[in-house]
């Protein structure tokens, strides 16, 4: 018997806002890039060669904009699963004139799995995951072994993984995690610097001790 993929991710019926509905049904077309098992060529995503960054659940996505409008000479490929979301992030997109980003709507592991060609990425951004803090759930987590070794796989030589958590027992399995994957390497790197999330400003309200953390991929 086959069973089906655990998810990092529940799907909720949250509710778009009329700006971010009118933004998910004009900008998508223009921003999004569709999910298909084929590997993307990145000059052709974004119209340019330039290093590409992965964001893996950019929520409302201010972090994703504002970081993108920082770094126009990179380009973004922003992954969300709920539409508000999206909404609100393709809204952004047009406010801020930046061209630098696209859009996928669809399960990141797939899309890391399926669509992102080997050793092609700078960085990869995964900020404030579910933390599923429940010990049952801790399977739900993104940042498994079997993932971090894909994530690894799918940077480029001298790429960088910045994770970022407020849930202490979260960020030292993470740790331990990018730790042991082959090719990954702690670093205090700056290139990762970040604006502060909606998520963040939630978990410092509550007292959470914000952690972020950086690895590279060894060159060889």
């Amino acid at each position: 018997m086959t069973h089906p993929p655990i998810r990092s991710y529940v799907l909720r019926q949250g509710r778009f806002s009329p700006a971010q509905q009118r933004a998910y049904e004009a900008l998508l077309p223009r921003f999004g890039v569709a999910y298909r098992p084929d590997a993307l060529d990145w000059p052709t995503v974004f119209g340019r060669a330039a290093p590409v960054v992965v964001e893996i659940g950019s929520g409302m996505g201010q972090a994703t904009a504002e970081i993108a409008a920082a770094h126009p000479r990179t380009d973004y490929l922003a992954i969300e699963v709920h539409a508000p979301g999206v909404g609100s992030l393709l809204k952004m997109l047009e406010e801020g004139s930046l061209a630098n980003v696209r859009v996928i709507q669809h399960d990141a592991v797939e899309v890391l799995r399926n669509m992102v060609p080997r050793d092609s990425l700078a960085g990869i951004h995964i900020f404030f995951p579910d933390p599923w803090p429940k010990k049952r759930h801790h399977k739900r987590r993104i940042l498994q072994p079997e993932f971090a070794a894909l994530l690894a796989e799918r940077l480029a030589p001298g790429g960088y993984i910045h994770f970022a958590t407020d849930w202490q027992e979260y960020a030292e399995q993470a740790h331990a995690v990018l730790s042991a994957t082959q090719g990954l390497t702690p670093v205090s790197d700056e290139r990762g610097t970040r604006p502060q999330t909606r998520f963040e400003q939630r978990g410092l309200r509550l007292g959470h001790a914000v952690t972020d953390m950086h690895f590279t991929k060894e060159k060889p």
